[in-house]
């Protein structure tokens, strides 16, 4: 007898549902996207536990007969396609029959539906690749899709779930793609009884926008128009002077469908192009309309990727739209003068008035006990203290870590502090200099391991609450790391369903309300980024991320003393001369090297 054999349909919905069913979320996605294929006009979502005890779809579309209602289970079961051209003619979300028998083999289903027609319902109870149950319901028009502890047959796959709030952030995701694609639909998300969004019908694309992110990132988008031959461009693009660090508010729709693209993400930031610094991305809503025949929605099992006949085409006409747009709008960097310091605004130097040439009158004097034969007395060169804080470090300078470095750190020694971003001290072989902000990102990344090892805590310090309006997906990034950013020293709590209050931060973090935006911008960007699944890594990243934002969010010196206490806290380091990330926090110039320069 041979070896191949034919799966049981048992088997393979099974290994199929590994494709289709990644994690609650793709269930919520294909539910959503089935209800708008039925023509619903109100689509509701409810999730418990983050999809693990319960997903719900509820839509008042066309509804179900019977037959349908129990033949939808079987595998490649679909009313979109029949003929092989049509494959070339997709206009709607699913058609490969995939989606409802995939879900069904890895969690308990009941679907309750009923044609508008129809006195009566039918009701449908499947799972684990079980017999098929049905039977007859009262229902409303349209369907009742319950989808009950997913992966409960699948352990290893349930119990690489993450997160309640990690998982919920997903179907977030998912939920906005569909929401957005469709703003004629009302649509509805709660969260263990608790309601997230509730989406009236819009009236336009940009009252979605407005409804599912706010009116702020509403108010920052223009218009985005092109039709050439092939291709129809629409939706809008944010202001280059609102392009964010961290990545959220950037979406393609082709043909209606959600898709990924890096290719042409390139397109559209060299539009940008000298209009936004490095490192930032602008909002945007592009939706393009093509001729079926010139697009493959068949290259991926969830759909999420697409394949045109003609990219370079696509790619160019996508930036030149994005070019044109920006260039109708006149974008550029708006200066906020209503701000205080605002950040547009170039910053000047303490020492800028020694050398602005304005005109200063001089001070005339003279010392009635100066003697021009007696030896003058050296001057000191300390900075002036602006407080009287005693020396008094909370750090004991590491024990004989080199003769190198002998002397700097004694009450008395001279130091300079030069734009709050070097100090200079005297050694006993010339001179060091040390980077502040490089010096900080080493001591709060040893400060960060112990923080999160439970060691040591982080003290904070209070301010006023600052209310930080960060969208639905990031608020949970917070409520998913609360216990991290804890042990940090930050005290971000959740408020309603789409902002957080920081009512404290770390120690040497500025406690202004401008810096602790852009703080909390940041920390999104850190908490996003999962770089590595080894927990040694991931802790190692982001104390030396958290490090560098602290580094860039430091409070300045006050006094020589606090310079003095800075060097002894550098020294108790275990590695004093360089960052988690391998650069020098300090040189050392020696007495040799400077008598060169006269």
């Amino acid at each position: 007898m041979g070896k191949l054999k034919v799966l049981p349909a048992s088997m393979a919905n099974l290994i199929a549902a590994g494709e289709v069913v990644q994690r609650p979320a793709s269930v919520v996605k294909e539910l959503m996207e089935n209800a708008v294929d039925a023509g619903a006009g109100k689509v509701s979502v409810i999730i418990t536990d983050a999809g693990r005890t319960l997903i719900q779809v509820i839509d008042d579309g066309c509804g179900m007969s019977p037959s349908d209602a129990a033949l939808c289970f079987e595998r490649h079961a679909t009313s979109k396609i029949a003929l092989p051209e049509d494959l070339s003619a997709i206009s709607t979300y699913g058609f490969r029959g995939e989606a409802l028998p995939s879900i069904a083999a890895v969690a308990e289903v009941t679907l309750k539906t009923r044609l508008a027609n129809r006195e009566t319902g039918t009701q449908v109870v499947v799972g684990g690749g079980s017999d098929l149950v049905t039977s007859s319901v009262a229902a409303p028009k349209g369907s009742n899709f319950a989808v009950r502890n997913l992966f409960y047959n699948t352990p290893a796959r349930r119990k690489f779930l993450k997160s309640d709030a990690a998982e919920f952030r997903h179907i977030v995701e998912e939920f906005t793609r569909v929401a957005l694609v469709r703003p004629e639909v009302a649509f509805s998300l709660s969260h263990n009884g608790k309601d997230i969004y509730s989406l009236r019908a819009a009236q336009s694309l940009k009252f979605r926008i407005q409804d599912l992110f706010g009116g702020n990132l509403a108010d920052e988008l223009s218009d985005l128009e092109l039709t050439t031959s092939t291709l129809t461009l629409r939706g809008y693009l944010g202001r280059p002077d609102t392009a964010k660090k961290t990545a959220g508010a950037q979406f393609f729709f082709v043909n209606g469908r959600y898709f990924r693209s890096t290719y042409l993400h390139k397109a559209v930031m060299s539009a940008y192009e000298g209009l936004i610094p490095e490192g930032v991305t602008p909002s945007y809503f592009i939706f393009i309309e093509t001729p079926p025949a010139m697009l493959d929605v068949n290259v991926h099992p969830s759909k999420i990727d697409v394949k045109f006949e003609n990219e370079p085409l696509v790619y160019q006409t996508i930036f030149g739209a994005v070019k044109q747009s920006l260039g109708k709008s006149a974008f550029g960097a708006v200066l906020d003068f209503s701000e205080p310091v605002s950040d547009a605004l170039p910053q000047v130097g303490m020492s800028f008035s020694e050398y602005k040439g304005a005109p200063v009158t001089p001070s005339t004097g003279f010392d009635p006990n100066y003697n021009p034969f007696e030896p003058e007395k050296e001057a000191a060169h300390d900075i002036p203290a602006t407080h009287d804080i005693p020396y008094h470090s909370h750090v004991s300078p590491r024990e004989n870590y080199g003769a190198l470095f002998d002397g700097i750190s004694a009450p008395n020694a001279n130091l300079l502090v030069i734009q709050n971003k070097y100090i200079i001290a005297p050694a006993e072989s010339g001179m060091m200099v040390v980077n502040i902000r490089r010096a900080w990102e080493r001591i709060l990344y040893e400060r960060a391991l112990k923080a999160l090892d439970g060691v040591q805590h982080v003290s904070q310090t209070a301010l006023f609450p600052v209310q930080v309006q960060v969208g639905v997906q990031n608020r949970l990034i917070f409520e998913e790391h609360a216990e991290q950013l804890a042990s940090l020293g930050f005290d971000i709590t959740p408020f309603g369903t789409d902002t957080v209050v920081v009512n404290a931060v770390p120690e040497i973090y500025s406690c202004e309300e401008g810096k602790i935006r852009r703080m909390v911008e940041d920390l999104i960007l850190i908490l996003s980024d999962n770089v590595s699944a080894l927990p040694e890594v991931m802790k190692s990243s982001l104390a030396s991320k958290i490090a560098t934002l602290g580094a860039l969010n430091s409070t300045s010196f006050l006094s020589v003393a606090d310079a003095r206490q800075f060097l002894d806290t550098l020294f108790a380091c275990n590695n004093a001369e360089l960052t988690a990330e391998g650069r020098k926090t300090l040189v050392l110039i020696k007495a040799d090297e400077i008598e060169k320069k006269f």
